[in-house]
């Protein structure tokens, strides 16, 4: 099926990302996507998208043109409705005031009751570019449940883990799905563990800090969990499906001694490599831009970027084995 996905503004890269692993993209413009998926209901995995809607039409961001697209869907619901429209960039010539053109015009040209306020059925208008896409809402990503899943509400915290929602998206960017065995070679309280638990997969997780293994074991609901070098994994060749993991920034991070970043980058990559299956996924994030050094064990697919503060910027490389 057809869909269009309004995307986060979060970050200008990773959620078009994201959506390869429901579908494959093919049309988008700033926060806004356009992906053939042979099962929507996979979309609810998604980390970084707002709504989720069945493709209906395009045209260009003018109301005469929305008008005509309007005019030749010749929509119809005998249940009750609302139209709705965002603007999320616009173009040189678009007029920032049509917004409330483009709800007034779905109102009156859809056929069937309306309902303002919690309807059961919404058309959706988003204005990008020089793009206007029309849907019909499917779904709504629960975007509170990962604030529910605050790392500060786990029975062991740490300082400076990753948030619920971003952990998601790295499990997403695995591709896998329900039954693949997932590891994390520097799980620490066990965050991307917790999401590609609850997508179904197996997980693994490993971590050189007795410490932090004992509060992941409190944080997951099961999983294989190992004290482990994660330049020495007790795990067997071409046995992993998708790898997703935070390598330690250096501070704070329980590592050997005569381990330097740049040994504990080498090693590490060398053996996720050693354990991914071929033609998998290992998604790796990092302080610094390693791809030089990633490019040594894996291809490099992608390269994101994503501040979180002014002295902290994450590096999101996707590899391939």
């Amino acid at each position: 099926m057809k869909l269009i996905f309004e995307l986060s503004g979060e970050n200008e890269t990773l959620p078009r990302a994201e959506l390869e692993c429901v579908g494959t993209v093919t049309d988008y413009r700033p926060q806004v996507a356009v992906a053939e998926c042979p099962d929507p209901s996979a979309a609810q995995r998604l980390a970084m998208t707002h709504v989720v809607m069945e493709y209906l039409g395009e045209c260009d961001p003018e109301p005469a043109s929305f008008r005509s697209l309007l005019s030749d869907l010749s929509l119809v619901t005998e249940e009750q409705f609302a139209g709705r429209a965002k603007l999320i960039h616009a173009g040189n010539d678009h007029n920032p005031c049509s917004q409330r053109e483009f709800e007034r015009l779905i109102g009156t040209m859809v056929k069937g009751p309306v309902k303002l306020i919690d309807p059961p059925v919404e058309y959706r208008a988003i204005l990008s570019g020089d793009r206007c896409y029309l849907g019909k809402v499917r779904y709504r990503i629960a975007r509170g449940a990962y604030n529910e899943r605050n790392p500060g509400k786990r029975e062991f915290f740490h300082p400076g883990v990753m948030m619920p929602r971003m952990a998601r998206t790295l499990v997403n960017l695995t591709l896998c799905g329900a039954g693949a065995k997932l590891l994390d070679p520097f799980c620490g309280t066990g965050g991307t563990l917790i999401e590609s638990e609850m997508l179904g997969m197996e997980t693994i997780g490993s971590d050189f800090d007795p410490m932090m293994i004992g509060g992941c074991r409190e944080n997951l609901v099961q999983g294989t969990l190992m004290l482990a070098d994660a330049t020495r994994l007790p795990v067997r060749d071409a046995s992993i499906d998708a790898i997703a993991t935070d390598f330690p920034y250096g501070q704070s991070v329980c590592i050997k001694k005569e381990d330097t970043m740049e040994n504990l980058y080498h090693g590490a990559l060398d053996e996720m490599c050693r354990v991914l299956k071929p033609g998998r996924r290992a998604i790796v994030v990092t302080h610094r831009d390693i791809s030089a050094i990633a490019g040594q064990h894996m291809p490099v697919l992608q390269h994101h970027t994503q501040r979180v503060h002014k002295s902290l910027t994450r590096h999101v490389l996707v590899l391939k084995k």
